[in-house]
């Protein structure tokens, strides 16, 4: 939704210069089309929401209450899980690090921990070994060539020795159950999924395996604005294309068989990408040598921790004085790094005191912003016509209170 000058000015009164804006219902949307388009093909299916992408309680709970599945990496992302209502039984964990001691608790709650390598086999072994009766949901995290030039560091390689360890635990331990067959490969692009399905059935088909969930992981783009779309160098894939590339396969691959395992992904950008703006104030203007540049009460790490160089889409609203055009402007953030800038070569009117609104900032933004220079600012949600405050800005105190003064 568009902002008026005079709704501006009232958000600006109730939570300060600057801002994220949640839209929560559209996020909401975005996973009940993604999940429609899947099941359209092969209905055995679910999405595991990325916690680490945005990790928001309210989007979490969303995801929970339209049935999903928490797709976690930390001992801090399960307990988020938990403290929104996830029974731990829809909580899977992935990740190269794990917690011994959380592992374990959510293994004797029900959750499923994807081992991604040898040094967890001994977590595993253990508390098997020392739970006997429990049933423990484990998956095996699979690492193999799809061809999209990337060398991935996650998960087992399916031809090493280290693999068919992790495999032979569920032969010794009688209370171990294949819960999951999962992969992750991070390239976006739609012809690397196809790739991805075909490898992992193949992989179930060689070795006999029959886990209950097949789970294609993450690395799905979502909707965008056409600004954006057109600075990458790849097709920007529908919900619909990623599923008649994959669900596709797996409805054709099982098609005889009485019992089908469901098919899980795990996207997070593919459905908060474009669910959070930021708004920044204008707080200078100035000409260094005939370069026209624009300090906000904003940073790069607010709207791109991940420093991807593109241009997100861009609105500005007038809230200042008289406004001048300007031409190849760099609009510049608040911390004293040179190359701090949130948006490069803007076209347009602008004046001290202005507003700019950033878009498809929910991706990665909210989880990877460092305390540096400024504490964070606040996320407020307005999808329903009421403001309501997701999270308060951050204080000293909230960055502070660990150390010893």
């Amino acid at each position: 939704m568009k902002l008026t000058r005079t709704e501006m000015a009232w958000l600006n009164e109730k939570v300060g210069d600057s801002f994220y804006l949640l839209d929560s219902e559209q996020f909401r949307q975005n996973f009940l089309e993604l999940k429609k388009e899947f099941e359209a093909i092969y209905p055995n299916f679910n999405i595991a929401y990325s916690y680490k992408t945005n990790y928001t309680p309210k989007l979490c709970r969303i995801v929970n209450e339209l049935g999903g599945y928490a797709e976690v990496v930390s001992d801090m992302e399960m307990e988020i899980a938990l403290r929104v209502g996830v029974n731990p039984e829809k909580i899977i964990w992935n990740g190269p690090f794990k917690n011994a001691g959380k592992v374990r608790e959510l293994l004797l709650s029900g959750g499923t921990v994807n081992l991604d390598s040898a040094y967890e086999l001994d977590i595993i072994k253990n508390t098997a070994e020392k739970y006997p009766e429990n049933k423990l949901n484990i998956g095996i995290r699979c690492n193999f060539e799809i061809n999209d030039g990337v060398l991935s560091r996650f998960g087992f390689d399916t031809e090493s020795k280290e693999f068919y360890d992790a495999l032979s635990l569920f032969g010794k331990y009688k209370n171990l159950c294949l819960s999951s067959l999962q992969c992750h490969f991070a390239t976006r692009r739609l012809d690397t999924w196809k790739p991805r399905a075909e490898g992992m059935l193949a992989l179930t088909d060689k070795l006999g395996l029959k886990p209950r969930h097949i789970d294609l992981g993450g690395g799905l783009f979502g909707k965008m604005a056409d600004s954006l779309k057109a600075q990458f160098d790849t097709e920007i894939p529908t919900y619909k294309q990623y599923a008649e590339e994959v669900a596709a396969v797996f409805r054709e691959h099982f098609k005889n068989f009485e019992e089908k395992p469901m098919l899980l992904i795990e996207p997070g950008s593919a459905l908060a990408g474009d669910c959070m703006r930021f708004a920044a104030k204008v707080v200078n203007i100035k000409n260094v040598r005939g370069k026209s540049i624009a300090t906000l009460l904003g940073s790069i790490y607010n709207i791109n921790p991940t420093l991807n160089k593109k241009n997100p889409p861009l609105e500005v609203i007038a809230m200042g004085g008289r406004r001048e055009y300007y031409r190849d402007l760099d609009f510049g953030g608040f911390t004293c790094i040179e190359s701090d800038y949130l948006y490069r070569h803007y076209d347009g009117l602008l004046a001290r005191g202005d507003v700019v609104l950033f878009g498809n900032v929910g991706s990665y933004s909210i989880v990877l912003k460092p305390p540096f220079i400024l504490p964070n600012f606040p996320v407020i949600d307005i999808s329903g016509g009421d403001l309501e405050i997701i999270k308060r800005g951050e204080s000293f105190d909230d960055i502070f209170h660990t150390f010893n003064f």
